[in-house]
């Protein structure tokens, strides 16, 4: 049967028995071995003039240190709460210009748990794909959503784009979207100096050193 009234958020924030309910949020995710030669801060700025934004004062950058999968998020008054987490559904210039840098996939994304997710992903500069799911249209099994089991959940949310995401970055769904929330997070000031982000970035991601052989 499709949800029906209003249970966006219950099928999209947390299990009816009780998870942790996160905000809306977005941003921009990718998997770096290190920052170094990406011109992050530059990168960015560009990127904020491709989409005709202004106003924004930093760069939040947010890591998993287990996978080195990173997310990218403007600190800015548009980015914020759910108007500021569906902005970057439309404003993608980062994820082009960073793909094509870091020669990595870039997937821009939207997290909203009463309305849906996105997921979209950018190869070399160009748009290679991308995914929407809106809850209130999910086909839920017969019964009602509160009537899921556990494992009955947690298989339908890894099938949606955020689930499928994490598990391509060898993460569960509730570590990838709480990465905004990471222990390693740092807002680099889009007007600072490339030296004092490169020294953050470098404390968020350290370049590992394979040891010499003997």
């Amino acid at each position: 049967m499709s949800c029906q009234g209003g249970l966006g958020s219950v099928i999209g924030g947390a299990h009816p028995r009780g998870a942790e309910h996160l905000e809306a949020h977005g941003g921009y995710l990718i998997r770096l071995e290190s920052f170094g030669g990406l011109e992050l801060l530059q990168q960015a700025r560009e990127a904020l003039q491709l989409d005709g934004a202004s106003a924004a004062t930093g760069l939040h950058v947010s890591v998993n240190r287990r996978r080195k999968v990173v997310r990218l998020a403007y600190v800015a008054p548009f980015t914020q709460g759910r108007p500021g987490a569906h902005w970057y559904a439309a404003h993608h210039a980062l994820p082009r210009l960073l793909s094509r840098a870091a020669n990595a996939t870039v997937h821009a994304y939207v997290y909203d748990p009463d309305e849906g997710e996105e997921v979209i992903a950018y190869g070399n500069g160009r748009r290679v794909g991308g995914e929407r799911v809106v809850y209130e249209n999910v086909d839920l099994p017969e019964g009602r959503p509160e009537d899921l089991d556990e494992a009955a959940f947690k298989h339908m949310q890894s099938r949606w784009p955020m689930g499928h995401l994490a598990h391509v970055f060898g993460l569960s769904r509730q570590e990838l979207l709480k990465l905004p929330r990471a222990a390693q997070g740092r807002v680099l000031v889009l007007e600072g100096t490339p030296a004092d982000a490169d020294a953050a970035l470098e404390a968020l991601l350290p370049v590992s050193v394979a040891p010499h052989a003997h």
